[in-house]
């Protein structure tokens, strides 16, 4: 009698490595709200089209995950997450000397976020979810989460030091230099996972058999209308709550405290959902953290615009700002298998994104406009409940239970 194969264990330097490369990739992204007005002060470039430039990169940093993580799928991360570095250097070093709407346009809008895409949630999931048993991946992707939450909480101080200090231009540099830092930490990812990693549902067909299973599947759509919904509202929020703050008379301290606190509660939110989808049905956890988002805006809209209410606004928000992540990406694994992960879960990062791609750039829109955001809190809130309804219907199965298009 054969001996049985060893139970798959829990690859912790992988998801190390993969969790300090997001802290780099998203401490990256998601402080570029910081700049908006410090550019707009020092080359006249109208907020509408430092939105625009923004909104661009929030469209191809999603556009991009599908055709990174095939790329990985197929090939490893380790070439996916280089060529991304070399892309998010060029756009941080290019930034502050093509200062033009267009200039803008290709360096943040461009090159900045594709490589940010390269070295993000597609690509490191993917590449640790084969090698962990089903009933961790959650777990495991609430923990690569977390660090994308660190970088924020990490950065977001910084780069507001250094504007304020020595002004945008050199902060972009600072960054430059620490997304070099992703380079080694990518080292342990170099290597492929093994084919026994694969079960034969997982390598049915091919990729574009999965795919077109995947279309077919209403589950995997509600996914995308949920993570549609999930983009506007980071990507409106990591843009525009600077101006936010500044039309509410307070510092520009006030604004990059408030992202810090996002990104430090996050990394709570992120673990403790990672953890409780090892538990749960996940569309359960997707629609409390949908609906609570709808609630939390309709008392920030009522309470009185104090530091203090954009504290706590930022703390409760922080809470599932990205902590959506572990639970979709873990119905994904649930419905097709790990094989083609970062393929079907760029997939749904492309919905995300085009929803970023709205939320950044209709929220100068309503600025330029309106004179305030409120109208964009409004739709903020409508579509936080939209969300958390779309996901009831998910036919979610239980661990053990492969349902490849079944579901």
């Amino acid at each position: 009698m054969a001996p049985a194969s060893p139970a798959p264990r829990m690859h912790w330097g992988l998801l190390v490595a993969a969790s300090a490369i997001l802290m780099v990739t998203m401490g990256v992204r998601q402080t570029s709200g910081l700049y908006v007005d410090p550019i707009h002060r020092s080359t006249g470039v109208s907020i509408v089209e430092i939105s625009f430039a923004l909104a661009i990169g929030q469209f191809v940093w999603g556009a991009v995950q599908p055709v990174f993580g095939a790329v990985a799928d197929q090939r490893g991360a380790w070439p996916v997450l280089l060529a991304g570095t070399v892309l998010l250097v060029a756009g941080l070093l290019l930034a502050p000397l093509l200062t033009s709407p267009l200039g803008l346009s290709f360096t943040l809008g461009l090159l900045m976020a594709a490589g940010a895409g390269a070295g993000s949630f597609s690509v490191l999931i993917g590449a640790t979810a084969h090698r962990l048993p089903a009933q961790k991946r959650s777990f495991a992707a609430g923990l690569i989460n977390a660090g994308g939450s660190l970088g924020q909480f990490v950065f977001a101080p910084l780069v507001q030091w250094v504007i304020s200090s020595a002004g945008w231009a050199r902060a972009m540099w600072v960054m430059a230099a620490a997304a070099l830092l992703s380079l080694p930490m990518a080292w342990p990812l170099r290597r492929r996972a093994g084919d026994h990693a694969l079960t034969a549902a997982d390598e049915d067909g091919g990729l574009r058999a999965q795919l077109q299973v995947a279309a077919r599947n209403r589950s995997y759509w509600y996914m995308h209308i949920g993570f549609f919904t999930c983009g506007l509202h980071i990507a409106f929020l990591v843009t525009h709550l600077p101006g936010e703050i500044a039309l509410c008379g307070l510092s520009p301290t006030v604004a990059s405290t408030s992202i810090a606190l996002i990104g430090l509660f996050n990394i709570a939110g992120s673990l403790l959902v990672g953890a409780l989808g090892q538990r749960y049905r996940m569309k359960y956890l997707l629609f409390w953290m949908y609906a609570s988002r709808a609630v939390m805006i309709g008392v920030y809209l009522m309470a009185p615009p104090t530091p203090l209410t954009f504290y706590l606004f930022a703390a409760g928000l922080g809470f599932t700002w990205l902590a959506t992540v572990p639970p979709t990406a873990g119905l994904v694994g649930k419905l097709f298998g790990p094989r083609y992960l970062g393929t079907l879960f760029g997939l749904t990062l492309l919905s995300h994104q085009l929803g970023g791609f709205f939320g950044a750039w209709l929220g100068g829109l309503a600025l330029a406009h309106s004179g305030s955001y409120v109208w964009m809190w409004y739709a903020d809130m409508a579509l936080a409940a939209v969300a958390a309804v779309v996901n009831l219907p998910i036919r979610e199965a239980r661990y053990g239970c492969h349902a490849v298009g079944a579901r």
